[in-house]
């Protein structure tokens, strides 16, 4: 982290940070905002959010590269892969978050939002104004159709929250009420950031298909060109109808969007060099210290940003797919992440500068600290579970570490012991069961992931010294999406960003549904009414010292689960980028985000 954010949070726990707005708000009451806890930091006066630029010019283009393809213009269904930037660009939500809060949301196509004390339902005023880009206005009718159609024929992601919608009803020319028949603080503001689709498109026509028809949005954006697998524009839309809000002031800069689409990484890495992208999300930080030498960055006409950031680790790394009988014993996938030589990986791939990620929310208060017992209200959360939690989730568990040299005896030692503990011993050189089933398995990786092949590839290397065949398998991008969301791999890589304010999306990523719903995000295949327990506590906690709790909680199952051979995170983000592209000197907590580029970039020659 830079100065900048420890300045800013310097002595505040996480508890803290999310009071920043004062007491709870008013109940049953109109409102311009809502937070998780607490009220919104900003008044209803707001000129602007704090970490944009409000006197920012508007023109130029940004250009981004993306590796891999799309061949669906709809973003909102499991069929097809749609391009990026379709959903945020041109698609609106009732309420638009603050990236400089943890969790609070502002009105958008809604101009006020109340609940009450229990947040029993939530009701939504639209804005007059409010406009499709077409010109139509946005209806309490497009607001009940877009929910109900995304919660029954969406994207799984959506299904959850509708579930828990018990009642919708119109409540006037301009508002709508839903009310819930479960409890879940999060709900409201689940609902505040739905997309909002126009009906009438939507006619007679199949939603969950994919299709290369474009939604119709209300967003800053709409698409100006596409050729799908190749490139897609999008171009600032002169007649938006919320240029003017407070909300949006100083964000949608740029005349132009565009991502253009490439082989794999390498490739577009190269085509920013030869400048026909203007910004590059680099994430390898021997090559940031290393390839950055050309003449552009010499003299200053590409410039080289390290952007600080205050949100948990995540997890990335190599997933092992649990329905599988091959991972379901812990002590095989304890075996796996001790074979991993993550130090050898980390000084071949980044120079050693990256470290380990400790845990799922490691990096923040919202994470376990690695090796320690539960303790106070931990303990209690976890107490009821114990007999069916895995060894370490109370006791205490880190993610193990190598002795540095290639050979990784030590960890290789401890490995062969838990998988011969397990029914597992090497037989002429192969390790087999005693059914005399080899242990082998393949590692699914996308073409041009070149970073991802070559550590699994070191993997491999280092699995055969306990006698296991494993083997990397790469495939198209379509293919991927197809086997992932079919669970039709045995291990793959791994990424899932958390947040400050993790909430209904952690039950689609941990939930036993995903054991057998396609489309979850839940790749591991977890099956643990713990977690499920952890996140119910989440969601109704009445306050931010049992939000914390049973955070760490489930951070502990997950970690000590053993689901995951854990990569590398990084504090900061690393953009290359022409130097006419700029952003504000005042950074959002959450850093280089959703909601930061392009959103809060403009062009400056």
């Amino acid at each position: 982290m830079t100065q900048h954010i420890f300045r800013k949070f310097a002595g505040m726990g996480l508890a803290a940070i999310l009071a920043l707005g004062g007491g709870f708000a008013a109940a049953d009451v109109p409102r311009h905002g809502i937070a998780m806890y607490g009220e919104p930091a900003l008044p209803p006066d707001f000129v602007s959010l704090p970490h944009v630029n409000p006197e920012a010019p508007k023109g130029g283009r940004i250009v981004f590269g993306e590796s891999g393809s799309f061949d669906s213009m709809n973003p909102f269904i499991l069929k097809g892969r749609a391009p990026a930037g379709l959903s945020s660009l041109t698609v609106e939500t009732l309420m638009g978050r603050s990236y400089d809060e943890p969790f609070t949301l502002y009105g958008l196509l809604a101009e006020s939002v109340m609940t009450d004390a229990a947040r029993s339902y939530v009701e939504f005023t639209l804005r007059e104004e409010a406009r499709f880009s077409d010109g139509s206005p946005v209806t309490v009718e497009d607001v009940i159709w877009s929910f109900e159609t995304l919660g029954v024929a969406g994207n799984p992601r959506y299904h959850a929250a509708w579930a828990k919608v018990g009642e919708v009803v119109q409540t006037g020319p301009r508002s709508v009420r839903f009310t819930f028949n479960t409890e879940d603080r999060e709900l409201p503001l689940i609902l505040g950031l739905r997309p909002v689709l126009k009906k009438a498109q939507w006619e007679g026509k199949d939603f969950a298909e994919s299709t290369l028809e474009v939604p119709v949005g209300s967003g800053p954006y709409v698409v100006d060109a596409f050729e799908p697998g190749r490139f897609v524009s999008y171009k600032r839309n002169p007649e938006w109808w919320g240029a003017d809000l407070p909300f949006n002031r100083g964000q949608h800069n740029f005349d132009e969007v565009r991502y253009d689409y490439f082989g794999d990484g390498g490739v577009v890495f190269e085509a920013f060099k030869g400048g026909l992208i203007t910004s590059w999300r680099e994430t390898n930080p021997a090559k940031w210290a290393t390839a950055y030498d050309w003449d552009e960055v010499r003299s200053g006409a590409v410039v080289k940003s390290e952007i600080p950031h205050s949100r948990p680790s995540g997890i990335e790394g190599f997933v092992m797919n649990t329905r599988l009988p091959l991972f379901q014993d812990w002590r095989v996938r304890e075996a796996l992440i001790l074979a991993f030589n993550f130090e050898l990986v980390n000084q071949t791939l980044n120079g050693g500068a990256n470290p380990r990620i400790p845990s799922y929310f490691g990096n923040s208060p919202l994470g376990f600290t690695p090796g320690t017992p539960a303790e106070g209200r931990v303990l209690d959360l976890l107490t009821p579970f114990a007999a069916d939690l895995v060894p370490g989730t109370i006791e205490g568990y880190a993610v193990p570490q190598g002795d540095g040299t290639e050979a990784n005896r030590r960890n290789i030692r401890a490995a062969m012991a838990l998988l011969e503990e397990a029914g597992w011993s090497v037989q002429d050189g192969v390790l087999k069961n005693a059914a005399g089933e080899p242990f082998a398995f393949e590692i699914l990786l996308v073409n041009g992931a070149s970073d991802m092949i070559s550590a699994a590839n070191i993997y491999v290397e280092s699995l055969k010294r306990l006698g296991i065949a494993a083997r990397v398998q790469t495939v198209d991008d379509a293919q991927y999406k197809e086997r992932t969301n079919s669970y039709a791999f045995e291990m793959t890589h791994y990424i899932r960003s958390l947040s400050l304010s993790p909430g209904n999306e952690q039950m689609l990523y941990w939930g036993s549904a995903g054991v057998t719903e396609p489309g979850t995000r839940n790749w591991m295949g977890m099956n643990s009414p713990a977690a499920e327990a952890m996140i119910r506590e989440m969601l109704n906690a009445p306050n931010q010292e049992g939000f914390i709790a049973a955070t760490q909680a489930l951070d502990r199952i997950l970690t000590a689960g053993r689901y995951v051979v854990p990569l590398w995170y990084s504090d900061i983000s690393r953009l290359a980028h022409r130097a006419e592209l700029r952003f504000p000197d005042r950074l959002p907590l959450y850093g280089d985000w959703l909601g930061f580029q392009p959103d809060v970039w403009w062009y400056e020659q």
